[in-house]
Parts: structure tokens; C-alpha cells; sequence
């Protein structure tokens, strides 16, 4: 679109008219286009960091204090705004795309003004998600950052200067936090503190920001190389090194003291509003806390009974808690001396399914993918991830794997559902494909939410047998298990955060349902404990996804192509469950005719 139609657009906006498109349903909506792209570039504006992470270079010096309530009044302002600019379209004359793009651009705004309305910002940092560690990687040299040109070395030396002032303003809201009850627990707060200091080193030469230093291009000038260099260490003496000692000196001498003892969000002011709105935002679907928790308990059980036929089936005599440590401590699932034979065991899940793809999706994505291990900072408290690659495919989609021993590496810890889920077909194809889709407006394109992102990757676990996975009795126990920890997640996340359960009792409910060692059940429940009901969309979206193909099977019969059902719960990028299945069933009246 040109520039002058698009401000023309813009300005139709402003004035308040009443738009439709009634004499062309079949065309896009060009104001809606409008409307559409201006949010988009303004957004990427207001958190510049996303923009890096989708491979949008324009703000790489940037970063913002984006929890003051200064900044969220400024967010608040910007999603009034765009709330009042979606109202004045007419839904029922849009075409199919745009009552899509309608739809999910509502939602957003709706929920993003709700969101605003409580304190989460008195909790700035916590041990899992948080700034601190995503500048640990950006900083590091090989994640999503670029450091290539002289142009990008000095945009990150802009954008960590920001940082002291990040810091202090993390520690004036965590002390708001401290004097209204929004408060950290103790368990987390004492996993923070470590993190700290591991980024306040003496020596600069050995800092994880000095990694863009030691890769220097080698067609860099000698004048560019000393000049960055000494840039470099300047700014991490001198800025994050003290910052982040004085962040870890407050957490443990001030905010230690005053976190709580409790685990689940009910502990706060209006913690169980809060926890209800989480579920709404993190499910996209408004279920209540007990019907949850109540699949959850169904779904453990049912996932039980098949690890029992499993543990038959090998011919093991004793319970199932004796299996779990059998599997646990067995020599023979522990083969791998070096994290290259781990990765590599990895890459020959990936060849294995290959053939079996294209039988399954008509569509694969053009983005480069890549196995990588996890960065040894934050290995300890990571768990595996899909770091999605840049739309011109410039940067591959990663699959990272920490491994802090090799030789403990468990082989039956689910292995090929874990590759099924993080990264192939899982959010590989969903992130890329919809990247990739240059029809989709660029708030879809790069954005979502969770309960279809995390329901789609756990969707394609349940793919193994169908890709020639799970052959082996003990990796599909594996990928029981890992089915399994999505169904405790239903029930310990509202158990933790409704139900009083506490962090303990959250960690004995884990280890006595699958497979997982006390420090990997420890770490998974302090995660759900700083990031409420976001477990949840796993297993709700999975859920789902699975209960639409199993109607259209039924639906259709001989006329059900399953690549095709995958293509197109893919094709229009991540949409809430409700839009998500009702464009389903457009799609499966078609396939009728």
C-alpha cells in the first residue's frame, strides 16, 4: 500500500466515521490494513527488544523501563486508543481474513488493558523470565542480537547503557512491592541472587558480554577493533558488572527478608482476580479454575494407566514409583559421555522422522533450523526451548538443550517429544510458517498467545507413532511422562495458586506422577509459581486441537486429509481457541463440498 493511502486511512480513523466495506466482502479491508500496520510499527517502537527477537533490526540500541507506571500509563493510552479505532469497523461485512484479524486484534487490546489494570510490575525480575536474562543473551554475542557490522556493536553498547537505570528502577518497584504486599516468595528470591553475582565479575575478559569482543569480524579495522574493545570493557566495568552486583546486594541485604513464605499468587491483593484473569489470558477460553483442575486429575489418571501397561509391557513386576527410579538410575538409559553425543542423538531424531513429514503436512517452513546447547549461564535454571529464527531467515529457529552433565543425560526423559514439541513439527513449523506467511498482517505474523503456540507443540507430541517415533517402549514411557507433566501442570498451577498446595507438596504431587528428578520437579514448580496459569495452555490448547481433529474425522470419513487439517490450523498464524475453531469449521464445511 502507499504511504499516502495509508494515511489517508489514518486520518479516516481519526475522524471518527463509521467504516465498512460492504461493496467489496471478498477484497481486504484497506483501512483495517492501515489500522493494523500503524499499531504494528508503533508497538515494535514501544518494546524494542521483541523487535530484535523477530529479527527486526531498526531498535536494536534501544531499551526501555517498561514496568514504571510511567511507561504502562503510555501502553494504557496506546491500546485505548486502538480499541476505539477497531470499534468503528462493521465485523460482518469483513472478509475472512480480516474477521480474523478483527477478532484476534479485539482480544488483544481487551486483554492488554485488563492486564494494565494490576500490579505484576512490583515484580520486575524474577528467576525464570526476566531482562536480566535476556540481555545475558543478546549480550553474549550468538543470540538474536547481531553483532556483524561496527553499526551493531555500537547499538549494543546504547542499549546496555540503559541498563543501570533499569536496574534501579527494578529495585524502586520491588520496594513498592515490599511496602503493598506484592512480594516475591523466599524460594525464588534465593535463586535470583546467584544469577546476580554470576554477572558481576572482576575481570571483564571473563564476563558473558565480553563474547562480542571475542568474535570480532575479522574484516573489522584494527582502529575498530581496539576502539570496541576497550568500549567494551569500559561498559562492562563500569556499568553491567556494578549493576548487577548492586541488583544482588539489594535482593539479598533488603528484599530477602521481606519476600514471603507462601507459594501461590492468592497471596497478594487481589491475587485471586489476578490468578482468574491469567487463566483467561494464558487459555484464551474462560474456564474456571476447578474445571482445570478437574481435567487434570482425569487426565493423570488416564495417562497412569497407560504407563501401567507400559511397565507390563517391558516386564518390570514392581509399582510405578520403582519404575520411575529404574528409569531414573538404570546405567544403561544414561549412554552419552559428551553434550556433542547428546546433541547428536537429537539430530538422528530428526532424521528419522523426515520421511514420514511430508505425509502429514503439505507445507514446511523455509526458516533454517539448528540444535544448539543451552549457554552454560543459564543452564542451570533452563529448561529446553524453541528460540524462533528471523522471517528473511537470516537467523535459524534454535533448539536449545542444557546439558550440565552429559553423563547423567537420561534417554527415557522423553527425548523424541521433546524434539516433537520444541522443535520439530512443534514450534519450528508453527513460529516459522506463520512468519513466513506474508498475507498475514505483521501484529499476526509475529505475535499470539499461548494456549495455541504451547497447545499446537504439545498437539505434535501426540504425532511420534504417526512420524515412525516411539518405537522403543521406553522413549514413548518418555513421552508419556512428558504428556503426564502436562497434566500435573493443571493440577499443581491451580492447586499452588487457588487451592493453598504448597511449593513442597507441588514437588512431592510431581515426583510421584512421572518420572523427573526433586531439582528438575523444584524447577518446574518455581517457574509455574513467577508465571501463573501460563502452564496451562499446554494442555488446554492440545486438548483442543485434538478434539477438532477428532470431530472432522468423524465429520468427513474418507474426505479427511490430515495434512490438510494441519496446513490450515497453521496457515492463519496463532489465533485463540474460540476464532481458531470456528475458522476450523469453515475449513471443514469446504472439505465437504
Amino acid at each position: 500500500m502507499k504511504k499516502s493511502a495509508i494515511v489517508l486511512a489514518i486520518l479516516t480513523l481519526f475522524a471518527g466515521c463509521k467504516l465498512s466495506n460492504s461493496n467489496q466482502n471478498l477484497q481486504d479491508n484497506t483501512e483495517l490494513s492501515a489500522l493494523l500496520d500503524k499499531y504494528y510499527e508503533e508497538r515494535l517502537q514501544l518494546f524494542p527488544v521483541e523487535a530484535t527477537i523477530i529479527g527486526d533490526s531498526r531498535y536494536n540500541d534501544k531499551l526501555f523501563i517498561d514496568f514504571t507506571d510511567g511507561y504502562r500509563q503510555k501502553l494504557k493510552e496506546f491500546y485505548n486508543r486502538n480499541s476505539v479505532y477497531i470499534s468503528k469497523f462493521e465485523r460482518d461485512v469483513l472478509n475472512d481474513n480480516d474477521k480474523l484479524s478483527f477478532d484476534a486484534f479485539k482480544r488483544e487490546m481487551e486483554m492488554n488493558i485488563e492486564g494494565l489494570g494490576f500490579h505484576d510490575n512490583y515484580f520486575p525480575l524474577n528467576q525464570f523470565q526476566s531482562m536480566h536474562l535476556v540481555l545475558g543473551q543478546f549480550g553474549s554475542g550468538s543470540v538474536m542480537q547481531p553483532f556483524k557490522t561496527v553499526q551493531d556493536y555500537d547499538n549494543w553498547l546504547k542499549r546496555v547503557a540503559v541498563f543501570p537505570a533499569y536496574v534501579d528502577s527494578a529495585i524502586i518497584y520491588f520496594k513498592k512491592g515490599m511496602e503493598t504486599g506484592y512480594v516475591l516468595p523466599k524460594t525464588i528470591v534465593v535463586k535470583m541472587i546467584p544469577q546476580m553475582q554470576a554477572f558481576a565479575v572482576a575481570d571483564a575478559a571473563k564476563s558473558l558480554f565480553y563474547g562480542p569482543v571475542t568474535n570480532l569480524p575479522a574484516s573489522f579495522t584494527d582502529t575498530d577493533k581496539k576502539k570496541i574493545t576497550g568500549d567494551y570493557i569500559a561498559a562492562i566495568n563500569q556499568q553491567i558488572s556494578p549493576s548487577f552486583k548492586k541488583l544482588g546486594d539489594f535482593l539479598q541485604n533488603e528484599y530477602l527478608p521481606k519476600a514471603r513464605n507462601t507459594t501461590g499468587i492468592s497471596a497478594i491483593p487481589v491475587g485471586d482476580k489476578y490468578y482468574a484473569y491469567l487463566i483467561r489470558q494464558q487459555t484464551t477460553t474462560n474456564k474456571t479454575p476447578d474445571e482445570i483442575y478437574n481435567t487434570g486429575l482425569s487426565e493423570v489418571k488416564r495417562i497412569r494407566t497407560e504407563m501401567e501397561r507400559i511397565k507390563t509391557e517391558v516386564g518390570f513386576t514392581g509399582d510405578l514409583k520403582a519404575f520411575f527410579a529404574y528409569l531414573k538410575t538404570d546405567k544403561k538409559f544414561t549412554p552419552y559421555k559428551t553434550p556433542k553425543e547428546v546433541l547428536d542423538a537429537f539430530e538422528a531424531i530428526h532424521k528419522t522422522m523426515q520421511p514420514s513429514l511430508q505425509k502429514l503436512f503439505g507445507h514446511t517452513p523455509k526458516t533454517p533450523f539448528e540444535i544448539r546447547q543451552t549457554e552454560a549461564f543459564r543452564a542451570a535454571s533452563a529448561s529446553a526451548e524453541y528460540n524462533q529464527g528471523s522471517a528473511d531467515g537470516t537467523r535459524p529457529g534454535i533448539f536449545y538443550i542444557p546439558i550440565i552433565d552429559a553423563t547423567t543425560f537420561n534417554i527415557t526423559s522423553g527425548m523424541e517429544s521433546l524434539f516433537l514439541h520444541e522443535a520439530i513439527p512443534g514450534h519450528h513449523y508453527q513460529v516459522s510458517l506463520q512468519q513466513e506467511n506474508e498475507k498475514l498482517p505483521r501484529f499476526r505474523r509475529f505475535g499470539g498467545n499461548n494456549a495455541y503456540a504451547e497447545g499446537w507443540a504439545l498437539y505434535c507430541e501426540s504425532l511420534g507413532k504417526e512420524l515412525g517415533l516411539y518405537t522403543d517402549p521406553y522413549q514413548y514411557m518418555g513421552a508419556l511422562g512428558d504428556e503426564m507433566h502436562r497434566a500435573i501442570r493443571l493440577v499443581v498451577d491451580v492447586a499452588m495458586h487457588t487451592k493453598n498446595m504448597n511449593r513442597e507438596e507441588a514437588i512431592q504431587y510431581m515426583m510421584e506422577n512421572e518420572q523427573i528428578s526433586e531439582d528438575g520437579a523444584t524447577a518446574e514448580i518455581e517457574r509455574y509459581m513467577v508465571i501463573p496459569a501460563q502452564a496451562l495452555g499446554y494442555k488446554i490448547g492440545a486438548l483442543k486441537i485434538r478434539e477438532l481433529r477428532t470431530k472432522y474425522e468423524q465429520q468427513l470419513g474418507n474426505d479427511f486429509s490430515i495434512a490438510s487439517f494441519h496446513d490450515n490450523i497453521l496457515k492463519d498464524g496463532n489465533l485463540s481457541l474460540d476464532v481458531l475453531e470456528k475458522k476450523m469449521d469453515v475449513w471443514a464445511e469446504k472439505q465437504k463440498k
